[in-house]
């Protein structure tokens, strides 16, 4: 075929080499490009770039004008240029033609050296003579005016967020009062703020950063109200937070909240959480909308799910709508360090000064110094889902991110991650290139407003900000409608950008004055921190390799005993469901979601199904999701082993009759990522259903055909007999929490010894309290999340002591549950495997007893207890009322990017 260039491709500017398809062209097509015509030599997606002029060997690769690569051969007009991670990335996609075997461009890239001897401090835009206002919320002393008016319950720490969720979900549910909207119509919502840190015993290094996040969250001006919740014995406190806000200036007197401290048992702490809420909605709902000048609007500057057209079409737009606000008096906030990697030069054409220009180079090297800690590189940072879309690697990715500032755009101030923006104009912020993680920073720092800019259709949203969704092309719009906000694309089927400009600072002051977003109607959000990293400085990275490996998986051997001097009947038996693999425990409908992004969603199909009883014939008791953080915008390498073997062990755990893999569409570990692992495993991908967000059309649409192959699924299966089973078809874990007695450990000892001798298996974390000296010393049978292949006693790797993502790596295993002693606060359980509480100290037992499934840790009662749980008979008290959570480790090794 023969194609006028101008119709099938694009330069970013005239005198690049290389220009980017904006359809996918076969190979062998005909281009005529400026009176020359050449050959494509292979088959172009959408999004990936060919030349158009000779490069020679070493001679650099021009997009914008700046090198993203170097020639490693001649690359001759038409060539397909690729580097080796592109192929990589490709190669498990299944595409129907073939790529290039080998790579035509390396990564290299040359540091960039600021000339200070050159140096001219930039310009910034004139600021507009006419004022122009948008309705929001006044709030007192300088916090400054909310585009929203919420009431949040916030989890301190990771270790509240299951109590959080399930107070805001009561709010949200019409548990506490009648519906907002009628009785309350100036109060936007009421919803939890929960994350993954603070969570470990010991005080985490980022707490600097935690504190300040937490801080600015509390005095953001969409807060109406916030309740702050924590146990009191973490190691990050209410009272330590409120030190912090006091002693740093934040002006917590001017925000209507309440530290609250978790002691009554969970039910009396919704009812007293509740209670507050309640008091405060008249309160809240009395502060009305009033006009503003938009020198208030706060914007944080986002892309996520980018592609080849972010810089050309969506962050052009996004930056010119941000300097019309700053020219109103307002603010912008660009983040994502490590995605500017290689954008220095457009960066710092236009700087305030140079001492601005130092510090944000400094930030550059402080962010990649602390990554190679950990032995990665900060320009790993491209996802799958950025190579699919022709972001071959980090400096062509940057150069494109950096286009959310406009060349009139002056650059500031550069603050630290959370760091209050104080003044007018535009701001760099220090960040991950993880979208969560960053938004959250931008929010804490005072942004009202969320710009998000994706070229696969991110449908990322935050609870409680608003957030403008622009797509970079016309047929991603058109397929996610429902889900974006803006169609940039228009810009590339010919639409001034000006005239796009102006239309989305319209539709930003609408939104600002109480239009709901297409991402506030859809109605979910997420939260995400930076988070904490392990390694503070150069270290040996061996030992920390090894460590991650997967281990032996031959269980401990445990000496037989008498029959005489067993604890436990070898007739035990549980009332079991006889599958065709197996006796099972109990058996759910699984939705998997890929990464961090797609979690939300599969909670919502995972409701749905719930809600109508789908499965309930076939034996399905439940369908459950595990959203998670992880999957994206994180290092690879062992912690991506670590991410990627949990998941696989959840996916094939016992209990679940029929799992199904949701993906966002633009992540790292993408559908093709997992079902190319699972292969290696020799699991067919056929077992498995397979969905996603962004290919399938948006949320509306794979919510319905993720329940559509549920139904169809389960529609021909028989309903599962109920049979007794011994205790060699059970799999338990058993850990403990605080200090424990001699009588404690022993108990839990013989009951481990006798479910062992009995047939059964038992795994007990590392990290557990009650392990004996000697066990202690033995090696780990199992890593964080390896199955159990065989029976007996098994000790799994922890490499943290954070419970809940113990309680995960466990999951992974295949245990049927859990059970713990407690001493001090309970755990969450986890969201699929039952939770067994059992507690003898008596301070637990007085401060949560309620919570507590016995209060005893004799062998026989706690038997007894395990075999009702197996039998489906018993619902451990917290799990059942929903304080749950799913949290993965990162090892220590990995960190966010």
């Amino acid at each position: 075929m023969d194609y006028d260039f101008t119709t099938v491709a694009r330069l970013p500017l005239p005198d690049d080499n290389v220009a980017i398809a904006t359809q996918t062209l076969e190979g062998g097509t005909r281009i005529h490009h400026n009176g020359q015509e050449f050959q494509l030599s292979h088959t172009i997606l959408e999004g990936h770039r060919f030349a158009i002029a000779p490069i020679s060997a070493e001679a650099p690769l021009l997009s914008w004008g700046l090198p993203f690569g170097y020639a490693t051969r001649a690359i001759a007009p038409g060539d397909y240029v690729c580097n080796q991670k592109m192929i990589d990335s490709l190669s498990i996609r299944n595409l129907p033609f073939a790529l290039p075997g080998t790579p035509n461009f390396s990564d290299k890239m040359a540091p960039y050296v600021l000339d200070e001897a050159a140096f001219r401090p930039g310009k910034r835009a004139p600021l507009h003579t006419n004022a122009r206002h948008f309705f929001g919320y006044q709030r007192p002393g300088d916090r400054g005016v909310g585009t929203r008016n919420y009431i949040v319950v916030m989890g301190t720490t990771a270790r509240t967020s299951g109590f959080a969720r399930r107070l805001a979900d009561m709010c949200r549910r019409g548990e506490v009062t009648s519906p907002l909207q009628k009785t309350y119509p100036n109060v936007d919502g009421i919803v939890a703020v929960t994350h993954t840190e603070g969570g470990e015993s010991q005080t985490p290094n980022n707490i600097e950063m935690l504190l300040r996040t937490l801080a600015g969250f509390t005095v953001h001006p969409n807060i109406g109200a916030m309740l702050l919740v924590d146990y009191g014995t973490e190691a990050v406190t209410n009272e330590m937070l409120k030190t912090y806000m006091l002693r740093e200036g934040y002006p917590l007197d001017d925000v209507v909240h309440r530290f609250y401290r978790l002691q009554e048992g969970f039910d009396a702490d919704l009812a007293s959480g509740a209670g507050i809420i309640k008091g405060w909605l008249e309160s809240v709902n009395n502060v009305p909308r009033t006009e503003a000048s938009l020198a208030h609007l706060k914007i944080a500057l986002q892309c996520g799910g980018s592609d080849a057209f972010s810089g050309i079409s969506g962050n052009p737009l996004a930056a010119y709508v941000a300097k019309e606000v700053i020219r109103y008096g307002g603010c912008a906030n660009l983040a994502e360090t490590d995605e500017l990697i290689g954008s220095e030069a457009y960066v710092l054409q236009n700087v305030r000064d140079l001492a601005t220009a130092r510090t944000f180079l400094n930030t550059i090297e402080r962010f990649k110094e602390r990554v190679s800690w950990h032995g990665h590189s900060a320009e790993g940072n491209p996802s799958g889902g950025n190579n699919f879309r022709g972001l071959y690697n980090i400096a062509i990715k940057s150069i494109g991110a950096a286009m959310k500032r406009h060349p009139d755009v002056c650059l500031d101030y550069v603050i630290n991650y959370s760091e209050l923006m104080e003044k007018s104009g535009y701001y760099f912020m220090d960040s991950p290139g993880n979208d969560l993680e960053s938004i959250a920073g931008q929010v804490a720092s005072g942004s009202n407003m969320i710009f998000f800019v994706t070229g696969n259709g991110s449908i990322t949203n935050f609870p409680f900000v608003p957030t403008i969704k622009i797509v970079t092309t016309t047929g991603r719009y058109e397929m996610l409608i429902k889900d974006m906000d803006v169609n940039a694309g228009a810009y590339l089927d010919g639409t001034p950008m000006e005239t796009l400009g102006e239309s989305m600072l319209d539709l930003t002051v609408d939104v600002a004055s109480g239009e709901r977003s297409v991402g506030e109607k859809a109605g979910h959000s997420q939260v995400s921190l930076w988070r904490d990293w392990k390694q503070t400085g150069p270290v040996d990275l061996d030992p920390f390799l090894t460590e991650s490996e997967l281990k032996s998986g031959e269980p401990i051997p445990i000496d037989a005993v008498p029959e005489t001097q067993r604890s436990v009947p070898t007739t035990l038996q549980f009332r079991a469901l006889q599958t065709e693999a197996g006796c099972r425990t109990d058996q759910v409908g699984l939705i998997l979601p890929t990464s961090l992004c797609s979690g939300q969603i599969a909670q919502m199909i995972a409701h749905r199904c719930n809600e109508r009883g789908i499965g309930e014939k076939q034996g399905i008791s439940r369908f459950v999701a595990l959203p998670h953080t992880e999957g994206c915008g994180v290092s690879g390498g062992r912690s991506e082993e670590i991410y990627t073997r949990t998941m696989i062990g959840h996916l094939t755990h016992p209990t679940v009759a029929l799992g199904l893999l949701l993906e966002h569409g633009c992540e790292k570990t993408h559908n093709d990522h997992v079902r190319h692992e699972i292969q290696n495993l020799g699991i067919s991908p056929e077992r498995y259903g397979w969905a996603s967000v962004q290919l399938d059309g948006g949320i509306d649409a794979v919510v319905e055909k993720v329940q559509d192959w549920f139904s169809e699924t389960l529609a021909d299966k028989p309903p599962v007999p109920v049979v007794d089973a011994g205790l060699e078809h059970l799999c338990i874990a058993v850990t403990s929490t605080g200090e424990v007695t001699e009588e404690v450990s022993q108990s839990l000892m013989q009951l481990t010894h006798g479910i062992v001798v009995a047939g059964g298996t038992v795994v007990v974390p590392a990290n557990a309290a009650f392990v004996s000296h000697g066990t202690r010393r033995a090696p780990t049978t199992l890593a964080y999340g390896q199955r159990v292949e065989k029976n007996g006693f098994h000790v799994m790797e922890t490499p943290t002591d954070q419970p809940t993502e113990t309680l995960t790596g466990l999951g992974a295993t295949g245990v049927d549950m859990a059970l713990a002693h407690i001493v001090g606060a309970p755990l969450q359980s986890h969201v699929m495997v039952p939770l067994i509480q059992v507690s003898t100290d008596a301070t637990t037992q007085a401060n949560y007893g309620a919570d507590l499934d016995l209060g005893s840790a004799d062998v026989d009662d706690l038997l007894a207890l395990i075999v009702e749980v197996a039998s489906r008979q018993y619902t451990p008290k917290l799990h059942g009322k929903g304080n749950t959570d799913f949290q993965l480790t990162r090892g220590l090794l990995g960190i966010s990017m």
